[in-house]
């Protein structure tokens, strides 16, 4: 059974969090601040983390660096009464995986869960790999490489690449993208996804020119020989 931590110094919310999970099949695990979920996961294992932002003794940022260190491919959906800019940069940065700005729809927040849990899984395309110069995609191992050198994506940044990727060449329009990468009807605006191919252009160094901007569209991917 797939199991959520619920991490937020208001017990109300995490009660809501927990009766709609539940309702949907999860089995969940509470947190009430940033030190007392790097304490349950260092014990137990999680399939997704919602982690409230703003809280005592350890906040969500500092709380999802540490355990990114012995879970890096634990996904997280921040929880942020702020929506500011620079916080959701800050967050992709580390590997946030998605926002969800309070107040929220519980509705719409386990659409989101669901969705990356989707994204997430193990199933794909084992064995496959996409070159494009000296860039490499494994597509089933979700790693990404430089010359040989292997590139720290945040599960997010891998997860656009390679859907650019796999359609190399086609002119994919801003919707498409936030549609089939972020898996559901995008609430939000369009600047999460420019933060998203601004932060995997300065990762991806002299290969950000395989992401051409197509103003008006959207974003292609122009694979190299």
């Amino acid at each position: 059974m797939t199991r959520i931590l619920i991490v937020d110094d208001e017990e109300k919310i995490r009660n809501m969090i927990r009766k709609y999970a539940e309702y949907e099949g999860f089995q969940t695990d509470e947190a009430k601040d940033g030190l007392e979920a790097v304490q349950k996961c260092e014990k137990n294992a999680y399939d997704l983390c919602v982690m409230d932002i703003m809280m005592p003794n350890l906040d969500g940022f500092s709380a999802v660096k540490e355990i990114k260190k012995t879970h890096p491919r634990m996904p997280f959906i921040m929880l942020s009464a702020l929506g500011e800019e620079y916080d959701k940069i800050h967050g992709f940065d580390i590997g946030v995986d998605d926002y969800v700005v309070k107040p929220f729809s519980s509705k719409e927040l386990m659409m989101r869960i669901h969705a990356i849990l989707k994204r997430v899984s193990p199933a794909g395309e084992a064995g496959e790999v996409l070159r494009s110069g000296g860039l490499e995609i494994n597509f089933s191992a979700r790693t990404v490489t430089i010359d040989g050198k292997r590139v720290q994506l945040s599960p997010k940044e891998y997860e656009l690449l390679a859907y650019l990727a796999h359609n190399a060449g086609i002119a994919l329009t801003r919707e498409q993208l936030l549609q089939n990468v972020w898996g559901y009807d995008f609430f939000g605006d369009d600047r999460t996804l420019d933060t998203h191919i601004k932060l995997l252009r300065k990762n991806l160094g002299e290969y950000a020119r395989d992401i051409v901007t197509l103003r008006g569209v959207g974003y292609r991917f122009e694979k190299e020989s």
